[in-house]
């Protein structure tokens, strides 16, 4: 993986100073510490850091096509490299290096803006045609690179695009204001993630997976396109999964020969790959596959959470012993999270709820401190295979509407929420989400917990946002949504919202790339989404089996306890987040600050009584949805604060900020 970055004078051909790409550039330098590389045209400038992986001696970008016409700085891996670099040549096409980033111009020039079709990985694009005079920004299809942009109009009315893989890039140029966006910081209370295009910062967007901008420099207006979709996650129409009537040990084979074909294609490397290994089914038996791949045991790296039925090192181990492998344990508590949460809200640029990512970033580093720079996770099942209780839960409630046109359910689901005395939405507001989606589906259930938590936290002055804005309308879904079996629409919002918004970001490319990472996903290879799209239901959750056709698998490779284990959510303690010095906990000092009264009334987002309130009544409190619910959203809370601490004051505790380092930075260079 690397990191790229750049700025494009919308304008005219006003020059990009080296000063600031070069700022862009170290911004962004754990992506990529091996290499630099820039370019510089008049009116635009593009600024490259390259994690070698692929093409050590040769793959310094930019990389251009033979006659330098096409140039390319990119952030990924393609996996099927060599087969179409084949392809290529027999259609004439020159190779000069050995990088998986030279398929790309040539692409170009074969295909166009079609080329996406034939690009097959994990990426992040900027190419530049000379010619044409265009510029393309592309991103994956699942949202595995991220790529951030943001249009700044100058004093004189002059228009610059700046684009990056990381915020920390377009705040380096000099030309990106570093201002919050509350609606942008209301997405992360709606959905636990920030799935995009709104981003916690003002005038930043993230390009939508499946998604490419091109920006035509000679146009008098309108030179930037919209977001354009060449890819969407889509499923059958309902009524035509075509693979109902197949046999299971049919269907099993034809899982089998995918699966094996992703894992195969990501072991593709220059350097050694490693593996993530939790002691669930999904990255055991990714490293069961890749052990036949490789004919040896791999090297895996192992989370060990200190909290009672988090722990996953017996499962780990049973997984090491069964493939002769030996996992290395990377120790997480309530200390570590603590401590490493202010590195994990730098690494993931907005707030984050989910406080196992400060265990991924104790992972990578693990995994970088063992000399290795690759590794397998097994994210992704999930999300096809409806591997999450909520998926159960959801089912489970819809046996209630059995008459057609009376939704029981969604009633019982009010009925409990007003008896636990749950803030409630208007019946307007919840119906607008429900029809953005197709209907309602289990994630609208979590989402649902999640979201109270804005009229319990944000302060009067923002509720307005939060009661009038249906956050989902703005995820731009599939409009084919309404067409689909609707338990596949329950699995696409996992796959819109919740890989690309957490398990790819803040828990993925974020803390891997923060240490110099790069993970790689074999659930989330395209062949594997296709054939497990094209499933009937009914071999993903029967009865209230998940994961029915991957734990068929998973027991020609695992233990059978493993590939039979029930899901474990993993997860890191939270309780001693919100446990006040009063009740004779030991804190991070920097909790305390940025939850104090005057940080409150400092940033203005929340209401500084109702915070107080409920970490003084949390710890109290039975375990049950209420507490979740505002367990929750006091880590929101929290993690706000800190995102605003690092990147827009710097002045809310006693702990380094990214926003002053990087200010002292440019004023030591001068510009």
């Amino acid at each position: 993986m690397c990191g790229i970055a750049g700025i494009i004078d919308l304008a005219g051909q006003q020059p990009i100073t080296m000063d600031r790409l070069s700022a862009m550039a170290t911004a962004i330098i754990h992506r990529g510490p091996d290499e630099d590389g820039f370019f510089q045209e008049p009116g635009l400038g593009f600024a490259s850091r390259r994690l070698s992986i692929v093409g050590l001696a040769d793959g310094r970008q930019p990389i251009t096509n033979e006659d330098g016409s096409v140039v390319v700085v990119f952030n990924g891996e393609l996996f099927d490299y060599p087969e179409q670099r084949a392809m290529l040549e027999g259609k004439g096409h020159k190779f000069v290096t050995h990088t998986d980033t030279e398929l790309i111009p040539h692409m170009w020039e074969e295909y166009g803006e079609q080329m996406f079709e034939h690009l097959h990985g994990q990426f992040a694009i900027c190419l530049y045609d000379r010619k044409q005079r265009c510029v393309i920004l592309a991103r994956d299809r699942i949202g595995i690179c991220p790529l951030f942009y943001s249009i700044q109009r100058g004093p004189g009315g002059e228009e610059k695009f700046i684009f990056g893989s990381e915020i920390k890039a377009l705040l380096a140029s000099g030309l990106v204001p570093a201002k919050a966006d509350v609606a942008g910081l209301m997405h992360v209370f709606t959905f636990v993630a920030a799935p995009g295009p709104a981003t916690a910062f003002a005038g930043v967007t993230a390009m939508i997976p499946g998604r490419y901008i091109r920006i035509d420099l000679d146009r008098s207006s309108n030179k930037v396109s919209d977001q354009r979709p060449y890819w969407q996650l889509s499923f059958p129409d309902w009524g035509s999964e075509e693979s109902a009537n197949e046999s299971e040990d049919r269907l099993v084979d034809r899982f089998e020969e995918v699966l094996l074909g992703a894992v195969s294609r990501r072991l593709r490397a220059d350097v050694p790959v490693v593996s993530y290994l939790s002691g669930g089914v999904d990255s055991s038996l990714v490293v069961a596959l890749a052990c036949k791949v490789l004919g040896r045991p791999i090297p895996t790296f192992t989370i060990g959470v200190k909290a009672k039925g988090l722990n996953e090192e017996a499962e780990a181990g049973i997984v090491a012993k069964h493939l002769n492998a030996t996992p290395v344990i990377v120790p997480c508590g309530d200390a570590e999270v603590r401590d490493t949460y202010p590195e994990m809200i730098e690494a993931g640029e907005g707030p984050v709820i989910d406080t196992a990512c400060a265990a991924m970033v104790l992972l990578a580093k693990s995994v970088r401190a063992h000399g290795f720079k690759v590794a397998l996770t097994g994210e992704g099942a999930d999300e096809w295979l409806a591997g999450y209780p909520w998926f159960k839960i959801h089912k489970l409630l819809g046996f209630l509407d059995v008459i057609p046109g009376v939704n029981i359910s969604l009633g019982l689901r009010q009925l409990v929420l007003s008896l636990i005395g749950q803030p409630k939405f208007s019946k307007d507001l919840l119906k607008r989400a429900r029809n953005a989606v197709g209907g309602h589906n289990a994630w609208l259930d979590l989402y649902g917990m999640m979201s109270v938590s804005k009229l319990r936290f944000f302060a009067p002055e923002h509720q307005a946002i939060a009661t009038q804005r249906a956050f989902v309308d703005e995820l731009q879904v599939n409009p084919a949504i309404s067409r689909w079996h609707p338990f596949h629409r329950s699995l696409y919002m996992g796959g819109r919202v919740h890989l690309p918004g957490l398990l790819l970001g803040p828990k993925g490319d974020r803390p891997a790339l923060h240490s110099s990472v790069e993970t790689r996903y074999p659930f989330l290879d395209e062949q594997v989404i296709q054939f497990l799209a094209n499933l009937h239901p009914k071999w993903k959750l029967p009865g209230f089996q998940d994961k029915y056709l991957l734990r068929k698998l998973a027991l020609r490779w695992l233990p059978k306890s493993i590939a039979l284990r029930k899901k474990l959510m993993f997860r890191a303690p939270m309780d001693s987040f919100h446990l006040t010095p009063a009740q004779g906990q030991t804190k991070a000092g920097w909790i305390e600050q940025v939850l104090s009264r005057e940080s409150l009334k400092k940033t203005g987002y929340f209401d500084a009584d109702a915070v107080a309130y409920w970490r003084e009544k949390l710890p109290s409190m039975p375990r049950m949805l209420k507490r979740t619910t505002i367990e929750m959203g006091l880590v929101g809370v929290t993690a706000t604060q800190l995102w605003h601490h690092l990147f827009i004051s710097g002045d809310l505790a006693e702990i380094p900020s990214w926003i002053r380092s990087s200010a002292a930075g440019m004023a030591n260079r001068g510009s």
